[in-house]
C-alpha cells in the first residue's frame, strides 16, 4: 500500500505511461489543475475537404488562472500577456499601436482606500530608520499583524467591506470626474471633452495588507481618434497630475448601511503621481519618474497575485463551514465573514457580498483598460494560437494557407488523479521556469 507523498510519486514515476503523461503535463508547461480533454484533430484540403491528417487522443488543456498561489504556469503565462498588453501602450511599435504615444502625456497613478482604523504598520524615516508602531513594538516586515486592527472591536469592518465592493464604481466615476477636471482647467465645456480629447488607461488592482486594494493606473492622453491621434496642445503631464489630484478628492459614492443610514464612500487621501519616462531616455530614473519597461513588469507582477498579501482565500466561499476551517488571519477571516452576514440582507443584494467573500468584497476587474489604451488579451492569445498552428502545420508538411484544421473535443474531468501527480506537475512547471530565465539572461548577456 502506497502510502507517502514520496513513495507515491515514486510509484508514479516507475508506471509504464509516466513518459506519455510527462509529455502531456510539459505541453501545459507544468500546470497545477488542467482541464482533461479527450478527442482529435484533422486537417482538411481547404479546397476539397479532403482528410490530409488525423490525431487524436486525450490531452491536457492549461487552466488559464492568473493567481501564481493557484497555478504557478498559468500565472507566468498571464503575466508575459499582461506585460505585453501594457508595454504596448507605453512604448508602441507594436499590437497595432503607434510609437508615437510615447511623446503623449501621460503618468502613473495610484489611487488607494481610505482609513478604516489605525493599524499596525512598520514605518521608516528617509534614512531607513525603523519607527516604532503605535503598539509599542518593532514589527519585522514579514510580520502578519501589519495591516491589521490596532483595535479590531473599534476597526470598521462593515465600512472596508462595502468599501471594497463598491471600489470599481468608484473607478469609473473617477474616470468621468478626471475628464471634468482635465475641460475646468483649460475652459472647455466638459460636454465637448470627446470632441478635443480620449482618455485612455490601463489599470491593475492589488492588495495592501490591511486586506484593501489600491488600484494602479497608466493614464495617458490622446485625441479624440485614439493613439495615432495627436494629443490637444493644451495636454501636459502637469495638467493630467493636478487633475488626476484633483478628481481623486471630489469622488464620492452613497452607499447603505446594514441600518439602512446612508455613508459616503471616497478615495483615500494618499494619491501619488509619477512622470513615465521614455525607454529612449537615460536609463537613471530622476525622482517621480518610473521607466515604461519597469511599470510594465510591475503591472504584470500584480496581475498575477490574487490576495496574497491579505492571506486570504483563492476559491470561493460556499458555507459558514467553510469561513470557519479557512487557514487565514484572525482580520482577514473577519472580513470574508462581513461581508458573508451583510451578504444576506436585501438591500445590499446587488453587491453580491457572499459571491465575492473570499476576495474580501472586492468584486473587479484585477487588470482592466480602456479600449484605446493598446490590444487586447483576447488578440495576444490569438496571435500566439495561429503561430503554433502555423508552427504545427509546418512542421506535418501543410500549407497553412491551403488547409482546414478541425477539432473535437470532450471534457473529461480537471485536475491530477492525486497530489503525486501534482507535485511531479510543480516540478515540471519549475523546471520551465528556470530553462526559461536561463534563456533569457543569456539573450540579454548577448
Amino acid at each position: 500500500m502506497v502510502s507517502t507523498l514520496e513513495e507515491r510519486i515514486a510509484h508514479r514515476l516507475r508506471r509504464a505511461d509516466y513518459r506519455d503523461w510527462r509529455d502531456k503535463v510539459t505541453a501545459t508547461g507544468g500546470c497545477a489543475q488542467p482541464i482533461r480533454m479527450t478527442g482529435g484533430w484533422q486537417v482538411q484540403d481547404a479546397a476539397t475537404g479532403g482528410l490530409l491528417d488525423w490525431h487524436g487522443g486525450d490531452v491536457f488543456i492549461p487552466c488559464g488562472n492568473r493567481r501564481e498561489s493557484v497555478c504557478p504556469s498559468c500565472s507566468d503565462r498571464y503575466a508575459a500577456d499582461a506585460y505585453h498588453l501594457m508595454h504596448a501602450g507605453l512604448a508602441g511599435g507594436s499590437k497595432g499601436v503607434p510609437t508615437s504615444v510615447t511623446e503623449k502625456p501621460r503618468v502613473f497613478a495610484t489611487l488607494t482606500a481610505p482609513s478604516f482604523g489605525p493599524v499596525h504598520n512598520r514605518r521608516t524615516t528617509h534614512r531607513g530608520k525603523v519607527l516604532p508602531c503605535a503598539c509599542g513594538t518593532w514589527h519585522h516586515p514579514a510580520d502578519p499583524a501589519i495591516g491589521t486592527p490596532l483595535d479590531p472591536d473599534a476597526y470598521d469592518y462593515v465600512g472596508a467591506v462595502l468599501w471594497q465592493a463598491n471600489a470599481g464604481k468608484l473607478w469609473h466615476r473617477f474616470v468621468t470626474a478626471l475628464k471634468r477636471e482635465l475641460m475646468k482647467a483649460v475652459g472647455l465645456p466638459v460636454r465637448t471633452f470627446k470632441d478635443h480629447a480620449r482618455l485612455s488607461y490601463a489599470k491593475v488592482a492589488e492588495y495592501q495588507r490591511r486586506g484593501l486594494v489600491h488600484f494602479h493606473a497608466v493614464v495617458r492622453l490622446d485625441g479624440p481618434e485614439g493613439p495615432a491621434d495627436p494629443t490637444p496642445a493644451w495636454a501636459s503631464v502637469e495638467l493630467i497630475e493636478a487633475a488626476i489630484t484633483g478628481a481623486a478628492r471630489t469622488v464620492a459614492l452613497d452607499q447603505a448601511l446594514p441600518d439602512g443610514t446612508v455613508t459616503t464612500l471616497r478615495w483615500g487621501s494618499q494619491v501619488d503621481v509619477r512622470h513615465i519616462r521614455p525607454a529612449s531616455a537615460a536609463e537613471v530614473e530622476e525622482d517621480g519618474e518610473i521607466s515604461e519597461t519597469r511599470l510594465a513588469g510591475y503591472v504584470a507582477k500584480y496581475a498575477t497575485k490574487g490576495t496574497g498579501k491579505s492571506e486570504a482565500s483563492d476559491r470561493p466561499i460556499r458555507s459558514q463551514l467553510d469561513i470557519d476551517y479557512l487557514r487565514v488571519h484572525d482580520h482577514h477571516r473577519r472580513m470574508i465573514q462581513t461581508a458573508w452576514d451583510l451578504g444576506d440582507l436585501e438591500h445590499l443584494a446587488r453587491l453580491n457580498l457572499r459571491r465575492w467573500a473570499h476576495m474580501l468584497a472586492f468584486r473587479g476587474h484585477f487588470l482592466s483598460k480602456s479600449r484605446a489604451y493598446s490590444t487586447t488579451f483576447k488578440a495576444i492569445r490569438g496571435e500566439r494560437r495561429a503561430f503554433r498552428t502555423a508552427e504545427m502545420l509546418d512542421h506535418l508538411g501543410h500549407d497553412p494557407g491551403a488547409v482546414l484544421l478541425v477539432n473535437h473535443w470532450e471534457y473529461t474531468g480537471t485536475g491530477y488523479a492525486d497530489d503525486a501527480e501534482r507535485e511531479l506537475a510543480l516540478a515540471i512547471a519549475e523546471r520551465t521556469r528556470e530553462q526559461r530565465k536561463r534563456k533569457y539572461e543569456q539573450e540579454v548577456a548577448v
